[in-house]
């Protein structure tokens, strides 16, 4: 019992100690970044996911293009010349991964395992996260009335539910847990 107290208190202090440093490092990115004054400007992650973006969706068949937000920190997609969705800060799925990290850096593995984990699942959400917006926008332009459970609903599941999977197969296959369990 204490055995597992102490894995317990482990896991909470690595977990809120390497978020908090993952989350100052990017809230320091952001702030040197970002520009809010007059011209508003995101930084470069959220440009780029918004650019790849609309790239998914010209894929797709639609045309495509987008546009800084010229009062908020977006940048508005725009499908078939129709402005049907944006792209904040919350959306480049940096937030996401930052919270995925500091789940497997608590619950280590090897240091190999954790670094080869940590970048194929980071990968995988960035690129979830594209085509997730790319979807919702041209979803948003065909069912505009399925807005709401399309933006709330549906596109939160999916990338969270995979986040949770990747958590799963973490601590089930790569992580020191099973180890500790055993002991």
């Amino acid at each position: 019992m204490i055995r597992k107290n102490k894995a317990l208190l482990q896991f909470i202090i690595k977990f809120f100690i390497s978020y908090a440093i993952m989350v100052g490092l990017y809230s320091y990115y952001l702030n040197k970044t970002q520009e809010k004054k007059t011209l508003y400007t995101c930084s470069p992650v959220t440009t780029t996911v918004a650019n790849q973006t609309a790239d998914v969706i010209k894929f797709l068949g639609y045309k495509a293009f987008i546009e800084q937000h010229q009062d908020e920190l977006s940048l508005k997609i725009y499908v078939n010349g129709k402005y049907v969705s944006r792209v904040i800060e919350g959306c480049n799925s940096v937030s996401i991964i930052i919270l995925f990290l500091a789940f497997i850096i608590a619950f280590a593995g090897s240091i190999k395992a954790t670094i080869v984990y940590g970048i194929f699942g980071s990968v995988l959400i960035y690129v979830t996260n594209i085509f997730r917006i790319a979807i919702l926008s041209v979803g948003i332009l065909e069912y505009p009335k399925y807005q709401k459970i399309l933006h709330s609903v549906i596109f939160p599941a999916i990338i969270y539910g995979m986040v949770f999977l990747l958590w799963v197969i973490w601590v089930n296959k790569f992580s020191n847990y099973k180890k500790l369990e055993n002991e």
